[in-house]
This record gives C-alpha cells, structure tokens and sequence, in this order.
C-alpha cells in the first residue's frame, strides 16, 4: 500500500445505476472452489519464502516486491486460465491478462498485499483475491497463509473465516472506536490533516496490518479502518468480505467503491473507509470532510 499526494484525485463515484447480477449459486460455488485453489497455490509458493533470505527489488512508485510476489501471482493465474480461460485477469505485478480489452469476469489479484510486513517477518500481510462481475466484485478472499486463516466473502452470503459465518460489531460512538490504519506515515497533505481529526477522535488508534485490519473488522475485533492512496487491488477483495460480515465500506465521501478494469485502465489511488457500524462510518466521513469547501 503507497502514499499519495492530495492533489490527485483520490476516489471514484459510481454510477447511480445498479449493477445487475444475476449468478446461479453453483456458479458461485464453481468461482469459490477455484478461489480457494488460488489461494492454495499462492500460499504454498509464499511459505517457502517466508522468514527466508531473497533479493528485494524496488518498483517504480519505489514499494518492494520479491520473487514471492510474482511467483504467487504467477501460481493463481495458471490455475485461472486453466478453469476459466474466457476470464481476464488484473495482477498487481503484470496488468491485464486477457485477448479482449474487456470482459464480464474479471479476477484481480494482489499476491502479498503487505510486502513490507513479508520481508521484515511479520505474519499480518495477505493475499487478496477478488472476482468482478461486470464491474462489480462478486467475490473477496482475504488469505493468511502463514496463519492459515481464510476470509471468503460471496455476494449474497454471510462472509466466513475458515468455513465459519462471522459478523461485525456494533459500535455505539466514534469515541468508543478501535482504528487501524496500515502506518500514519502513508498519509500527506490534506489527507494527512484529515486523517489526524479522525486519529484524535477514537478510543484507540493502531497501526500495521495492512489487509489484514479489515479481516479483523469483519470479525468483529475492531471498528474502523481508514487508508489513503489505495488500488484497486488493494480493495475490491474487501468489499464482499466486509459486506457479508454486516459492514460498510466506501470512499472518504461516501461513494461506493468501483473500478472498470480493462486492458487500458490505470490502477487509480482512492482513499478507503470501512467501518462495522453505519453510525460510525458517518461520524468519520463527517469527521474527514473530504472533499468540502474549506
């Protein structure tokens, strides 16, 4: 996950118009079952890694990646394009993947969401697998290999960690909250001063878990994730995760999250704000003032 300067524009409205999505449950069953052998493959390639020694090479916007990175990514896409050939595919190491510019089914694969917790040891990074229907993310799986801990949303049902069904907490106020956040240091400009209004009024702010703060939101562990400058690939897995579990997940402004993939899209930054409670995502959305006149 990577900064972002505040002159960008950060967040996406979505079109009004509903996106319809009309799936047999043994297709969804058919997209789990495959789901779960991405996360399998990437898992097996990602352990052999962890804690071990490996080159690490910087990208372009200087984030890190290593050979477990594009090894994973490489292991789910094989297994895609065995199952379903027809499907495109967006990686965050190698784009689009498809003949067409465009396509109903889309999988978005982040393959070591958290590089930096990986490299220095830390078990609190994820792998990220999301399949859009028609621009519309139909299925989330949140993977901690190391752990082995497996949060799979599918739109229409209860989310589950490792086959059991698990839901949000309430919260009553946005001064009772737990807020996570991946590092306060991730923030700059107007996002930075939004960000410290928020900080300084929940009950506890913590930092350091990349995606996997959101999977402890869907548990019901914590209240409020807030991040800034994510892509795509860093999100649309969380949507039908948090959803199914009973939460809220939007932009700074309250727009529902969306992205049109293709073989020409760019992987937008957009600020993120989850939250467990209804009442607590408005209070922070009202806490940020994103986008309102000064």
């Amino acid at each position: 996950m990577t900064s972002v300067d505040s002159s960008l524009s950060i967040g996406h409205k979505c079109s009004n118009e509903a996106i319809s999505v009309r799936l047999a449950n043994s297709d969804l069953d058919d997209f789990v079952d495959v789901g779960n052998r991405l996360a399998d493959a990437a898992g097996d390639v990602i352990r052999k890694y962890f804690r071990k020694s490996f080159d690490i090479l910087d990208k372009e916007d200087l984030s890190p990646v290593t050979i477990a990175d594009r090894a994973a990514e490489e292991s789910m896409v094989k297994i895609i394009q065995e199952y379903f050939p027809s499907h495109a595919i967006y990686g965050e190491e190698n784009g689009w993947r498809c003949k067409e510019d465009f396509a109903d089914f889309v999988w978005v694969l982040d393959p070591i969401d958290g590089t930096k917790s990986f490299i220095t040891g830390k078990p609190l990074f994820g792998t990220l697998i999301a399949l859009l229907h028609k621009g519309k993310p139909i299925l989330g799986i949140i993977d901690q290999p190391v752990l082995r801990e497996r949060w799979i949303g599918i739109i229409g049902r209860r989310t589950t960690l490792n086959g059991q069904e698990i839901s949000i907490r309430k919260c009553s106020h946005l001064s009772k909250a737990y807020l996570y956040t991946t590092s306060p240091h991730l923030f700059s400009g107007d996002a930075e001063v939004a960000f410290a209004r928020l900080r300084n009024k929940v009950k506890v702010p913590l930092y350091g878990c990349d995606c996997y703060a959101y999977a402890l939101l869907a548990s019901g562990y914590v209240d409020l994730v807030v991040e800034s400058g994510l892509k795509p690939y860093d999100f649309l897995s969380l949507i039908p995760v948090i959803e199914g579990a009973g939460g809220i997940i939007t932009d700074w402004k309250g727009h529902q999250l969306c992205w049109e993939a293709s073989s020409k899209a760019q992987a937008a930054n957009f600020n993120v704000v989850a939250a467990g409670d209804k009442g607590v995502h408005q209070e922070a959305l009202d806490t940020l003032q994103w986008g309102r006149p000064a």
